[in-house]
């Protein structure tokens, strides 16, 4: 017997944009029932081909072939009505609206002709939600007030309100915990059975590993891998493939011994915040890497807020130098010498349609002040040398910062502090959304800063992340510090089972009186 064709083919895609071939000739096909995987580094092509196969851009050259026959995508409605829905990973949801009439917006119930906005729309959106594993989203709630996991299974829902036969999904799991991502790698799995495709978009190489059937590897907006088994090609062969280098998930090396001498440049005596984290303490000195470890929801990014000012706690100190600060006062934080990359870069910290350099400046303006105006040219003179410093590509502080991979968006907010002349800088979840070449530039530079006596308090949800990069490691349940120990005594493993049931215990691995665990 034959095989059957593919869902979808794609040939020789091209697409440029000035200045830029963002697409050369990209081959993809997709059968279906399959999770097809597509990996690349920032700025490799992946986001140009899905846009391209969601109707959003149109190629130059190439053809796109649909259930064996050609078709032109001549815009988003024209896909979802063969049946391609496209989940970006920057949601496109209306905050304003429920859920069900995100749901459902554009293709509302109607009768006699009418449209239906209430109990019909509701039903239907109830009904996606069970099926997806969430019958406790009220479809009539507004998707404002949804967290970042409700708010991406409600856009699933609206996938699934069409006749879908291929989803694409770009980067589903970088706001879920682990229990949602394994739900997600849950309704992919009933999909699939249904003989839906997904076309699979993540960094986290694991996943791809668990959820895969193939893989395509594109680099330098070419398909240099087609059809790669998911589970068996091994991680550095893929690796090598999106980077052109053999670069292994390598982190850079330690000092000897962490800092022990010296007075601590911040100090935490107390900290607390009703219902999200228990009193606790913590020193960091110069030139020391601490860090946050810890489920979605134990506290982790609550405490770098309420030490950044941008939280006010209940109890507690924060103490900078030696001088207690303001709490509650972000202004008093910075004036301090405090830093903070925020998880939510594009919509937390970086004015997306501004330039580099007024990104980078723009903690410090008071520096370019000129009787009442600003130097332009010190201006950029100095968020040259900042975004130099940490080798920001492409090297034009000119250009919005929105046109900058991931990974170079996060220097950018790095230099932005370079410039400030910070004393410790609060990082949440540094590498969310950079791809694995950009994440070990980011670890040389988180490295290099400490290294050149910044203090740094570090977030991540990727416990190997924590232990390669931090010289001493909190860990972190339900609001409460559980254990406190140097990188180099803890694994994995240990990690894990402390934040998933650990009872408080002290660094020597003895119980902890009390409501807190000493992090000093």
């Amino acid at each position: 017997m034959a095989p059957e064709p593919p869902l979808l083919t794609m040939s020789g895609i091209t697409k440029s944009f000035p200045g830029v071939r963002a697409l050369d000739g990209v081959d993809l096909d997709v059968q279906a029932g399959e999770v097809h995987c597509l990996l690349g580094q920032n700025g490799a092509g992946k986001s140009t081909l899905i846009k391209v196969l969601a109707g959003a851009h149109q190629p130059d050259d190439g053809t796109i072939t649909w259930r064996g026959e050609p078709v032109t995508l001549k815009s988003p409605i024209a896909a979802m009505r063969l049946g391609i829905a496209t989940i970006y990973q920057e949601l496109d949801l209306v905050e304003g609206l429920s859920v069900a009439e995100n749901v459902h917006l554009g293709h509302e119930p109607t009768a006699a002709g009418f449209v239906v906005r209430g109990k019909a729309a509701k039903e239907s959106t109830a009904a996606l939600l069970g099926r997806l594993g969430h019958p406790e989203i009220d479809p009539a709630r507004l998707v404002g007030d949804l967290s970042a996991a409700h708010q991406q299974i409600v856009s699933m829902a609206r996938a699934l309100s069409h006749e879908v036969r291929l989803i694409v999904m770009d980067e589903p799991s970088a706001a879920l915990d682990p229990d949602e991502v394994d739900n997600l790698f849950r309704i992919v799995g009933d999909l699939t059975a249904d003989g839906v495709a997904v076309v699979y978009i993540s960094h986290r190489l694991e996943e791809i590993r668990r959820i895969g059937d193939r893989v395509t590897v594109l680099k330098d907006g070419r398909a240099v891998a087609g059809g790669l088994p998911a589970e068996s090609t091994p991680t550095r062969e893929v690796v090598a493939l999106m980077t052109g280098r053999n670069v292994e998930y390598v982190f850079p090396d330690r000092p000897p011994a962490p800092p022990a001498d010296g007075t601590p440049v911040l100090q935490v005596r107390g900290l607390a915040r009703d219902g999200e984290f228990e009193p606790f303490d913590l020193e960091v000195r110069p030139g020391e890497i601490v860090g946050l470890a810890g489920l979605v929801g134990s506290g982790r990014s609550e405490i770098l807020e309420t030490i950044y000012g941008a939280r006010k706690p209940t109890a507690g100190q924060v103490v900078v130098d030696g001088r207690p600060l303001r709490l509650g006062s972000v202004r008093a934080a910075v004036g301090a010498g405090l830093g903070l990359a925020p998880e939510e870069r594009k919509a937390q910290a970086l004015l997306m349609l501004e330039s580099v350099t007024r990104n980078v400046s723009v903690s410090s303006m008071s520096r370019f002040a000129r009787g009442g105006w600003i130097d332009r040219g010190a201006e950029l003179a100095a968020a040259r040398a900042a975004t130099r410093e940490l080798s920001l590509r492409p090297d034009n502080p000119s250009a919005p910062v929105r046109t900058l991979s991931g990974g170079n968006q996060q220097k950018a907010v790095l230099a932005r502090w370079l410039l400030r002349g910070c004393r410790v800088l609060l990082l949440d979840e540094p590498t969310r959304g950079v791809d694995v070449g950009a994440r070990a530039e980011l670890y040389a530079v988180i490295r290099r800063l400490a290294d050149d006596g910044l203090a740094v308090l570090l977030v991540s949800s990727e416990v190997p992340e924590v232990l390669g990069l931090a010289d001493r490691v909190l860990v972190l349940r339900e609001g409460r510090v559980v254990h406190t120990a140097p990188a180099r005594e803890l694994d994995e493993h240990r990690v894990l089972d402390l934040v998933m049931e650990g009872s408080p215990v002290a660094s020597d691995g003895s119980p902890v009186a009390g409501e807190g665990s000493p992090a000093s």
